[in-house]
């Protein structure tokens, strides 16, 4: 019996790279300190938004899960509460961009899904605090605040998304 191999192909190697560059702006992201607690602009979710529209959802959630496990192991924080907060977050955000995904082309693209990612991730962790952390009625007069965040890094994002998404797109043609 022979051992089998699997030989990467160059989209392998293409979302190895953009999962790597993930992990390092979410790792660049940690360092920085935030004006507000749990108020960050969520840059890495930028490649989340680019695989989806250039591959598909399974590849989307695999880099952005990937990103959320490697980045929790190399900052320490693997299994801490910043840690099920990030995975909160992403699972709640995949959940509404592999139902965003559907929605008609004039509603659907990189800026309306990345506002609803947004939301959907710091709808994720609000619940994950409400339920475990800070299980007091007082946290809903955060919400404004973190909507409002979320309404304008989203956009801001999925922005830079749709600019990423047509320069790649011009140098393909």
């Amino acid at each position: 019996m022979t051992p089998s191999t699997i030989e990467p192909t160059g989209r392998d190697h293409e979302v190895a790279r953009l999962a790597a560059f993930a992990i390092a702006l979410h790792l660049a992201e940690a360092v920085v300190p935030s004006p507000l607690p749990g108020v960050k602009p969520g840059i890495a979710n930028i490649i989340t938004l680019y695989v989806l529209h250039r591959y598909d959802f399974a590849t989307a959630a695999w880099v952005a899960l990937l990103r959320v496990f490697a980045a929790a192991l190399l900052l320490g924080n693997f299994l801490s509460p910043t840690f099920v907060l990030s995975l909160a977050g992403a699972l709640a955000s995949l959940m509404v961009l592999a139902l965003a995904r559907h929605l008609p082309g004039s509603h659907s693209g990189p800026v309306s899904h990345s506002v609803l990612a947004a939301f959907a991730h710091i709808g994720g962790q609000l619940l994950v605090v409400r339920l475990w952390l800070i299980p007091h009625a007082g946290l809903a007069y955060l919400v404004p605040l973190f909507a409002a965040a979320a309404l304008f890094f989203g956009t801001l994002n999925g922005l830079v998304a749709a600019k990423l998404l047509t320069s790649n797109a011009k140098e393909e043609a």
